[in-house]
C-alpha cells in the first residue's frame, strides 16, 4: 500500500481553519484566478507561490445522528426542593457554547456495530480489545427477581435493536465515542476520494484508521481518486498526494461524551421558551426565559400529554417509575408502555429535537463528580475533569502510533505547565478542591464514596421516581462500574457561528466612509 505523506502536522483536538480572504477579481478558490492573501498578497493553493493550501469558507456539517444545540446562558442546577439533602446542584448562571448532541441514546444495534468492527479488526491479534468492550449483561440479575430473559436477550435479540444499551461503563462509553469519530471521518475521506474504499477490508491491528494517526502521516492507507488527480488542493508542492488536515474542512471534530453543563442545557431545551426564537416575533429574546423548567419537555410540568389532541389520559412523556411496584401502569391502559427501557425514539423529543433526556435510562457525562463543582467551576463551558495530554515523541523526536493504530499520547507534566498564565498543572481534576495546593486524596470506601474515578450521571431512568427526571439533578458512579439503568449518548464540538450554519459570528456593520 502506498503511504500518504503530510505537508503539515496538526495533532490534538482539531479546529477547522476556514478563514480565507477574497481578492477583487473573484473567480473562486480553484478557478482561473488564484485567491490571494490579504496580508501578503501571495496566492493560495499555487505551487509557484509556495503551495500554501487554504480551503473555501464552509460551514461544519452535522455528523450522523446529531442534533444542533444553539448555546447560550442558563441557570444550571436545582429546580426542585433538595429532598435528598445532597446540596450538590446549587443553582448558578453559566454560559454554554453551541455544540451537537445525539438525538437519541446509543442503542443496542449501534453498540453491536462497534463490537463487530472490533472483532473484525483486532480479534485475531488482540482479542482482549473485543472482550473488554462487551457490555455487562449480568447487570439485569437480581437476587430476588426473575430477570434471566433480559440477561440473555436484551442486548442481542433484534426485538431490542432500538433500545438503549446498558451495562456499559464510563470507560467503555468513551472508547465507543473515539471509535465512532474514526469511522465517521474515515467515511468522509472516502466519500471525498482521498482514501480508497479498498482499505476497509485491509485494516487490522496497527493499520486501522485513526484520525490523529492519519493526519500525522502514520496511517498506511491507499490514496483515493482525488489524491491521484491532477487538479486538486490535496497535493504537496512536488506533486505528491498529501493527507487532509482539519484546515481542509472535510473531517469533523471528535465525538465525545457531553459535559454535564452541555447535557443539562440540551435537556432543558430552553430555546422553546424564548420569544425571540420565532421568526414571526422579529425580535431578539435576551433575558426572556419565562420560568425555571422542571422536566426536559417544556412547561407541561404534569408530564401528561394533552388529551384534547387525540391521546388518552395517562400516556406519559417519559419512561419512569411512578411508585413502588408500578413500572408501567395497568393492563389495558399502560401509561408509558414500557416496563424496562423503551426504544430510543419512543417518547416526546424536546425543542432541540433530542429524545429521552428525562427517563428511559440515566446517562454518563464527561465530568468528574464533586458535590460543589457548580460553585468552583468556570461560568463559561463549566467542566471538571481536565487531564491535559499531548502527542508522544520518541528519542528521534518522531511521532508514533500504538499497536492498535492510535497515535500515542502522553500526559502533560507540571514542569511544562509551570510558567503558563492559564494553568500550572497537567492534571487539574482536583483544582480548587479542598486546600491551597489542591493535593487532595479521598479515602474511597473509608471516609467517602467519591474519588477521581467518580463520574457524573444525569437524567432519570425507567426504574427511577419522577424526582430524578429533572435535568438539574445529579448523581455519580465509578467510571469502571455499570448498571441496567445507565446508558449514554455522544456529543461533538461546534466550530464557526454559534447560531448555526448560514449565520455569521458577531454583529456586522457597514464600513464607514471617511476622507482620505
Amino acid at each position: 500500500m502506498r503511504r500518504l505523506t503530510a505537508v503539515s502536522l496538526l495533532v490534538g483536538t482539531g479546529v477547522m481553519l476556514t478563514t480565507a480572504a477574497c481578492n477583487k477579481g473573484g473567480g473562486g478558490l480553484f478557478g482561473k484566478k488564484k485567491e490571494q492573501s490579504s496580508a501578503t498578497g501571495w496566492s493560495y493553493n499555487d505551487p509557484k507561490m509556495g503551495g500554501f493550501s487554504v480551503a473555501k469558507n464552509k460551514d461544519q456539517q452535522t455528523g450522523p445522528g446529531l442534533a444542533f444545540v444553539q448555546g447560550g446562558t442558563f441557570v444550571m442546577g436545582a429546580t426542585e426542593q433538595d429532598v435528598m439533602g445532597d446540596w450538590n446542584n446549587i443553582p448558578r448562571r453559566i454560559t454554554v457554547s453551541s455544540f451537537y448532541i445525539d438525538e437519541t441514546e446509543v442503542a443496542n444495534v449501534h453498540y453491536r456495530e462497534y463490537l463487530y468492527w472490533l472483532g473484525r479488526v483486532y480479534n485475531e491479534s488482540f482479542p482482549d480489545v473485543y472482550r473488554n468492550a462487551l457490555p455487562d449483561t449480568l447487570v439485569w440479575r437480581s437476587e430476588l427477581a426473575y430477570n434471566e430473559p433480559l440477561v440473555e436477550y436484551y442486548f442481542r435479540h433484534p426485538a431490542y435493536n432500538d433500545y438503549p444499551v446498558v451495562g456499559v461503563t464510563w470507560k467503555q462509553a468513551s472508547d465507543y465515542c473515539k471509535w465512532r469519530s474514526n469511522r465517521v471521518n474515515e467515511k468522509l475521506l472516502m466519500d471525498k476520494g482521498l482514501l480508497s474504499k479498498a482499505d476497509i477490508s485491509n485494516q487490522a491491528d496497527d493499520n486501522s484508521f485513526d484520525t490523529k494517526s492519519y493526519m500525522a502521516g502514520l496511517y498506511e492507507g491507499t490514496p483515493g481518486k482525488m489524491s491521484k488527480g491532477t487538479k486538486n488542493q490535496f497535493k504537496n508542492p512536488d506533486g505528491s498526494p498529501r493527507t487532509a488536515q482539519f484546515e481542509d474542512g472535510i473531517m469533523l471534530p471528535n465525538y465525545r461524551l457531553p459535559t454535564e453543563a452541555e447535557w443539562e442545557y440540551a435537556a432543558l431545551g430552553l430555546i422553546g421558551q424564548n420569544p425571540g426564537a420565532s421568526k414571526k416575533e422579529g425580535k431578539r429574546g435576551e433575558e426572556m426565559i419565562m420560568n425555571r423548567q422542571v422536566y426536559s419537555w417544556g412547561t407541561n410540568t404534569s408530564g401528561l400529554r394533552d388529551i384534547r389532541r387525540g391521546n388518552w389520559q395517562g400516556q406519559f412523556l417519559a419512561n419512569f417509575k411512578r411508585s413502588s411496584g408500578d413500572n408501567m401502569g395497568i393492563a389495558g391502559g399502560l401509561n408509558d408502555r414500557a416496563s424496562i427501557p423503551g426504544p430510543v425514539k419512543a417518547f416526546f423529543p424536546n425543542t432541540f429535537g433530542v429524545y429521552n433526556m428525562s427517563g428511559n435510562v440515566a446517562e454518563w457525562v464527561l465530568d468528574v463528580y464533586r458535590p460543589l463543582s457548580p460553585i468552583d467551576g468556570d461560568d463559561f463551558n463549566y467542566f471538571r475533569g481536565n487531564k491535559f495530554q499531548t502527542a508522544y515523541k520518541n528519542a528521534e523526536n518522531e511521532l508514533e502510533k500504538d499497536s492498535l493504530g492510535q497515535l500515542k499520547m502522553r500526559d502533560v507534566t507540571d514542569e511544562e505547565s509551570a510558567n503558563r498564565l492559564n494553568y500550572q498543572k497537567g492534571d487539574v481534576i482536583n483544582y480548587l478542591d479542598g486546600d491551597s495546593l489542591s493535593q487532595v486524596e479521598y479515602g474511597y470506601g473509608i471516609t467517602t464514596l467519591i474519588n477521581d474515578k467518580s463520574r457524573v450521571i444525569k437524567g432519570g431512568s425507567w426504574n427511577d421516581r419522577a424526582y430524578w427526571l429533572s435535568p438539574g439533578n445529579r448523581r455519580y458512579m465509578q467510571e469502571d462500574m455499570a448498571t441496567n439503568t445507565v446508558g449514554f449518548r455522544c456529543a461533538m464540538d461546534r466550530v464557526g457561528s454559534p447560531e448555526g450554519n448560514k449565520f455569521k459570528t458577531g454583529n456586522l456593520f457597514r464600513k464607514q466612509r471617511q476622507k482620505r
